[in-house]
């Protein structure tokens, strides 16, 4: 009889098969970039909603979600990397033959076109390439590292489907741009598979751990979930925007509208995660810090 990975693998496989992108040739590089058109949805703007906002002028709203929007494509690469090499740990020592892994590489490349995809709109759009501080940046070259089981897909989970709740916004507004909207569809059509393998791969890997590492993965995906929420928005973009950086940061930090997107965007998640036991004990105040329970 065919095991529950299997079959998932085998199904993932054939969806891969009839619903993968080539954002190379299927989004057009060449149209204009419209001036008048935001760089994403207005409302997932973190200063949307905020006295700031009201009184920046039509072009500096284009200009901040431009940048907030290669900001959060920036954060979207950076988990990627750590993803893939999760994946490939976590395959490396599996039979290649089976559907499995072979679901395991599919997604691998897949995430090698969205990374690409995602750098390359950010370049058409004339914003410079965002990434998170260096301090984040070595802290999660740590938990790539080590990372396994359901933390790697857990976490996972968090950094996947708060984008695809932003992005299937985006797909559908007519005021975003043209580049926006058509990354914002592939990324979303792909990126239910993975969301899919991660959620079943976290079920099963949860099976297996003890009291005493559940209570670890709990503190470890609260902090992982911290940063990939908290680190979405680099404050630069409030520069490119001529705004002050330090207040529009506090101005977003406390800007009760940008707070329920966050937990709209993350409720899916939490709901799940703690369904199979991995949300609890002090990963709540974390939680809590970023505005996502």
């Amino acid at each position: 009889m065919e095991s529950s990975a299997e079959e998932t693998g085998r199904r993932l496989l054939e969806s891969a098969a009839r619903k993968s992108h080539d954002p190379a040739t299927e989004i057009d590089w060449d149209a204009p970039v419209d001036p008048d058109l935001y760089g994403m949805t207005p409302e997932w703007s973190s200063l949307y909603g905020t006295d700031m906002w009201d009184k920046m002028t039509p072009e500096q709203r284009v200009t901040l979600t431009t940048h907030e929007a290669a900001s959060i494509s920036g954060t979207g690469i950076w988990f990627e990397l750590i993803l893939m090499q999760m994946l490939l740990r976590d395959i490396y020592w599996r039979d290649a033959s089976t559907s499995h892994v072979q679901f395991g590489l599919t997604e691998i490349a897949d995430e090698c076109r969205h990374s690409t995809m995602f750098a390359r709109a950010a370049t058409k759009m004339g914003v410079p390439s965002y990434r998170p501080g260096k301090v984040v940046m070595h802290l999660a070259n740590g938990f790539k590292s080590v990372a396994t089981g359901a933390l790697a897909y857990g976490g996972t989970l968090f950094a996947e489907e708060i984008l695809d709740m932003m992005q299937r916004d985006f797909m559908r507004d007519e005021r975003v741009q043209p580049v926006t909207r058509a990354v914002s569809q592939i990324h979303v059509l792909e990126e239910a598979r993975h969301i899919r393998f991660a959620r079943e791969e976290t079920i099963r890997r949860m099976r297996e751990v003890n009291w005493f590492q559940r209570e670890g993965a709990r503190l470890l995906l609260g902090i992982t979930a911290y940063f990939i929420v908290t680190e979405l928005v680099n404050p630069e973009v409030y520069r490119a925007a001529g705004l002050d950086p330090k207040a529009a940061k506090k101005a977003a930090r406390n800007n009760p509208h940008y707070q329920r997107k966050i937990r709209e965007g993350s409720r899916k998640t939490i709901e799940f995660l703690d369904s199979v036991g991995l949300i609890g004990g002090p990963s709540k105040i974390l939680l809590r810090r970023a505005n996502i329970i």
